[in-house]
């Protein structure tokens, strides 16, 4: 069984992170350890005071790659009801290891001595059988003087201990100190990991953050708390390939996804422009690098085609009756390449320089000739994926797990699959090339313009359906060409993409506020009434951060402010409940019926697209929606500040520091924009 995560500590700097207990101990079970790419490189660090476990009390993330934890030890100290000697243990993470301080307090009134041992093992297990549940034997430590360390196939962990003893056995490594610490005073220990992976795909990347933060105060005060959170845990996610590590992207997340995926990537740089458009940048330059020149079933690649998902080995897992055995580099998508160019074009329109727009031009244009010649095998008008090796993923749009498309009475999909959300990106990256295409006077811009008309056209006719519950379109067409008429969250990515009229967006606009995709804490990925709603299920019931995020968006460009505040507050009680950091996914059981989100067990945290909904929900609140190219920039809140009144200073147009103020009445000015731009509204 693939191991839980729900109550695990992840403390994380890419391309490292830790998973513990909330009590700060890797334990040697299920997902605990430390990580460094795609290997566990400690399966155990079990700290003991006397042969006997502090006593857990408190832990609290301190900042990006950093935590506390805190316990107490009774059997030490004065006799009385207050504890009197207590450990921090302060866990920081770093792109190549980990550093642990032990810090010891004794407010009592007679010195304590103190024997500390740390129990250290290394299994050096491969992520895919972690993520398995699969058991590893420990590797043998060596030890040289008072270097201790594992080794295995380039990979190395080198354990740092000043003045403790080392006491290495056959499969485990214990270090001891003896300690005494004075009344009114506190003393340390510490100790250190250090990993070398000379054969590393991923690196720390080679300069600082590129955004600045920003500044914000509003009447919700939740708002402002997770931002500040998703910020931290947006900056550890960091990530770049070997030998390009200027070119910064972000890890999909931890611990599973904590590597380029295209689609998770895309759309965190895309959630994120409004901090500037480097991340885009350094996004669009490396998945340009890796994109499709040939045909390969195996892999999926194709020409044009953008990746899925980049590893540095073959992955093979075996999870919900599936064996996947993925190549290293992989691309098993049908969204991700219409969702590089609508990042290449957002970018442009948020400042992006021309020069570097006019560098990815050629990839483009090669994303495009994927869209014209590889993406609609059947040629019946419509993007749709099938896994022919076999060895693939069987669904390839972002809810990609196996019966994850669903008709309402719950049955399963056949393959080919045409996904409603794909021909909406299809269909808005379509029209963003042609704009592209003219401004650097480039061939072909009215061909995809009648592309994105007649997509538009089909659609309309082929996936609305019409049912007791009134019209709404389909989430995708199965094998036979019927639409799979379960109602999802799918709709709302068809929002802002130019698919729907104004009839068919209000339509739309209502379902998603409906109780039965949005009675639970944010957006359920089904509704409550279909056949295969499970409010535990992967992708059938549950709440994503970043897909009600894109709801959201697409709301609030058509101005649908009621709906979009709807799943807002859904999404900001569920932040408040798990302390600001939005994991993968969780529940979708109902807010009536429980008073917090019900954790998705195996969900990632952090999770990159999750982390960016926060600046994406502020971004649709304030309206901003720049045009550089066009000299100009629009300022249209939500209609009527049904997220209150606030302040942001600190976001970017053209590289320069703007702020933006809403008032509580709905107003809203702007501050700081390039002369060279016009303010509409």
């Amino acid at each position: 069984m693939q191991p839980l995560l729900h109550d695990l500590v992840s403390v994380v700097h890419a391309p490292a992170s830790a998973l513990g207990g909330t009590d700060g101990q890797l334990r040697p079970t299920g997902a605990q350890g430390l990580f460094h790419a795609d290997y566990r490189v400690l399966s155990e660090a079990v700290l003991r005071v006397d042969g006997r476990e502090p006593v857990a009390v408190a832990h609290s993330l301190t900042g990006p790659g950093a935590a506390v934890f805190v316990g107490l030890l009774p059997w030490l100290g004065d006799l009385s009801p207050d504890p009197t000697v207590r450990v921090e243990r302060r866990r920081r993470v770093s792109a190549d290891g980990m550093t642990e301080t032990i810090r010891f307090a004794n407010a009592s009134h007679e010195p304590v001595t103190l024997g500390l041992t740390l129990d250290l093992a290394c299994d050096l297990a491969a992520i895919e059988t972690v993520k398995s549940g699969g058991l590893t034997a420990p590797v043998a430590p060596q030890l040289d003087g008072d270097r201790l360390g594992w080794r295995q196939g380039g990979l190395a962990v080198t354990v740092a201990a000043p003045a403790a003893r080392i006491d290495a056995g056959d499969l485990t490594v214990q270090l001891s100190w003896t300690i005494t610490v004075e009344p009114a005073s506190a003393t340390e220990v510490s100790w250190a990991a250090a990993v070398s992976d000379p054969r590393a795909v991923l690196v720390a990347p080679a300069g600082p953050v590129a955004w600045e933060r920003p500044e914000l105060v509003a009447d919700d005060r939740r708002l402002p708390r997770l931002l500040e959170q998703s910020l931290d845990d947006l900056e550890s996610l960091r990530m770049a390939e070997a030998g390009t590590p200027d070119d910064v992207f972000l890890g999909a997340g931890v611990p599973w996804y904590l590597t380029l995926f295209g689609r998770d990537s895309l759309w965190a740089a895309r959630m994120l422009l409004p901090l500037g458009t480097d991340l885009a940048a350094g996004t669009l330059r490396t998945l340009a690098r890796r994109q499709g020149r040939v045909l390969d079933p195996r892999s999926g690649e194709a020409p044009g085609k953008i990746l899925h998902e980049l590893r540095r080995h073959e992955f093979h897992v075996a999870l919900d009756g599936e064996e996947l055995s993925l190549p290293p580099a992989y691309y098993g998508t049908v969204d991700a390449t219409p969702l590089w160019i609508s990042l290449l074009h957002d970018a442009w329109r948020w400042g992006l320089a021309e020069d570097v727009v006019e560098e990815l031009l050629p990839t483009l244009e090669a994303a495009l000739t994927w869209l014209d010649e590889y993406a609609d095998p059947d040629r019946d008008g419509f993007l749709e994926y099938l896994d022919t090796s076999g060895l693939g993923l069987a669904n390839q749009g972002w809810k990609d797990s196996g019966d994850a498309v669903r008709f309402a009475d719950g049955r399963l999909a056949e393959a080919p699959i045409a996904l409603a959300e794909v021909q909406a990106y299809a269909c808005q990256a379509a029209t963003n090339a042609a704009a592209m295409l003219d401004a650097f006077g480039r061939p072909a811009a009215d061909k995809w313009r009648t592309y994105a008309v007649e997509l538009a056209k089909r659609f309309r006719s082929a996936f609305w359906v019409d049912g007791p519950r009134g019209a709404y379109p389909a989430m995708a067409l199965d094998r036979a060409k019927r639409p799979v008429d379960a109602l999802t969250s799918n709709i709302g990515h068809l929002l802002g993409t130019g698919m729907l009229t104004a009839e068919e967006s209000a339509r739309v606009a209502e379902l998603l506020a409906s109780p039965e995709l949005s009675g639970g804490y944010g957006l359920r990925t089904m509704s409550d009434r279909d056949g295969g709603y499970n409010p535990l299920s992967y992708h059938c019931g549950s709440v994503w951060a970043h897909d009600t995020a894109i709801a959201v968006s697409g709301l609030a460009a058509e101005g649908h402010a009621d709906a979009a505040a709807v799943l807002t507050e859904g999404l900001l009680a569920a932040s408040e409940a798990v302390g600001y950091r939005l994991a993968e996914l969780h529940g979708g059981d109902a807010r009536d019926d429980l008073r917090r989100p019900t954790p998705y067990p195996a969900a990632c945290q952090p999770q990159a697209w999750s982390a960016a909904s926060a600046v994406a929900i502020l971004h649709a609140a304030s309206g901003l929606r720049p045009d550089v190219p066009a000299g100009e920039v629009a300022l249209r809140p939500l209609a009527g500040a049904p997220l209150g009144g606030f302040t942001v200073r600190g976001l970017r147009v053209a590289g320069r520091r703007v702020s933006v103020t809403v008032g509580r009445d709905g107003s809203a000015s702007l501050s700081g924009t390039p002369s060279a731009l016009t303010v509409v509204r």
